[in-house]
């Protein structure tokens, strides 16, 4: 049979778990609809009649008999001998059904048209992909890895589903092999041509989120609530959770027994260190717990440009910057304020910005990163510890220190 080609492409596709029986035809239909459009310059007088289970495929063209010579269009009418010949008593004005064969459309239609329909099966696949995907933005998915790459991990689902994980979205200690699976967040899904990309992320937010919502059943049955989390993937996280239940304790329940339930959060991150605060609307407590674990001697709020003066004991101010400015900076994204540590007694101080004729301003902002905005700051600082602190050369900074030590303690 002419269109055994054809319809061995629909079988091909017909049990397709994506795409259902009736949509397929629909489909198949509209390919050959296509193909009569090219060849007749019309469909609307055919009849096509597909039988997937037997592989049956019928096309008849639809016209009205007309007197020898007065054919005005031929794909419409057809002279009287003609439908003889079909049929010997057929009479002028009436309808002629006449099945068409694959074979009259030409070789080469035959297989521009099988093309076509693998092509259309691809493309509502595809589209079928990309809502199945778009729905899941957000949700923790399980992917196995099948290709490492210089910029990304190639993962696929259970389904053969391709999945990029770009190396900006891994945690910085990940490291994994063929085969192992890997968890993140569906981040994005987007259309590129028609092939729909899937991008999973391990850094985002919310994948620690979800991870709260998996690991303690109180987050999962919404008995407490996560308000917000910040991090620095791999290095620190803070997650305000809240109750409405006064009999819970949120962060008792999160962190458990010696660390007990959120030990697995910690360990799927890479070790990052995760901080749990009670939330609280009053935004001078929330700050306070903000900057655990530093004791918090007193906060003076600016609610126009969202800033916070914290003063803090000496001892207790390198606990509130953190290593490298992680635990002052997730403070503020937390809060949402602008927190400037200062520290008792300092008085005699004096601001870092008062010496840019002396250091360049780009170095004072890299100090200012790391929450040393004075000259005692500096001064109390270890240098090695400074250097780790910020992205400063050591000779850098043993140049800000002779500075300061020759204006500010003469």
């Amino acid at each position: 049979m002419e269109n055994i080609a054809l319809i061995d492409s629909f079988s091909e596709f017909k049990d397709d778990k994506l795409i259902d029986r009736v949509t397929l035809m629909a489909i198949l239909e509209d390919v050959l609809r296509n193909a009569l459009k090219k060849k007749y310059g019309d469909d609307d007088n055919f009849d096509i009649i597909i039988n997937p289970d037997k592989g049956d495929l019928e096309i008849w063209r639809n016209r009205v008999v007309v007197s020898d010579g007065e054919v005005e269009e031929p794909n419409q009418e057809i002279e009287l001998s003609e439908a003889r010949k079909i049929e010997p008593d057929f009479e002028v004005g009436e309808d002629v059904a006449e099945a068409v064969k694959l074979i009259d459309l030409g070789r080469r239609s035959i297989l521009a048209l099988r093309q076509n329909l693998i092509s259309k099966i691809h493309e509502h696949d595809n589209t079928n992909l990309y809502k199945q995907f778009k729905d899941l933005v957000g949700e923790i998915y399980t992917a196995e890895v099948h290709h490492i790459r210089h910029r990304a991990i190639i993962l696929l689902d259970d389904d053969g589903n391709e999945i990029i994980l770009p190396k900006e979205k891994q945690i910085p200690s990940d490291f994994f092999r063929k085969g192992e699976n890997v968890r993140g967040i569906i981040e994005s899904v987007e259309l590129k041509g028609n092939k729909p990309t899937i991008i999973m992320s391990r850094t985002a937010p919310v994948f620690l989120e979800k991870l709260f919502e998996q690991e303690i059943p109180e987050v999962f049955d919404g008995l407490i609530t996560i308000k917000k989390v910040v991090r620095m993937p791999g290095e620190k996280a803070k997650v305000a959770v809240d109750s409405y239940d006064d009999r819970i304790d949120p962060v008792g329940a999160c962190v458990g027994m010696k660390g007990s339930r959120i030990h697995g959060i910690v360990r799927e991150l890479g070790n990052e260190n995760i901080d749990v605060i009670n939330y609280t609307s009053n935004i001078q407590l929330f700050i306070t717990r903000a900057l655990s674990p530093a004791r918090v001697t007193s906060v003076k709020l600016n609610e126009e440009t969202k800033r916070a003066e914290v003063l803090l004991k000496p001892e207790e101010v390198s606990k509130a910057i953190g290593r490298g400015g992680h635990n002052i900076r997730l403070a503020g994204q937390l809060t949402g304020y602008e927190i400037d540590v200062f520290r008792e007694g300092a008085e005699e101080d004096v601001e870092l910005s008062e010496f840019t004729d002396e250091i360049e301003g780009w170095i004072i902002a890299e100090f200012s990163k790391a929450g040393l905005d004075t000259a005692k700051s500096i001064l109390e600082q270890d240098v090695q510890d400074l250097v780790k602190r910020t992205d400063l050369e050591e000779e850098t900074i043993l140049d800000v220190i002779r500075i300061l030590k020759e204006e500010f303690e003469e």
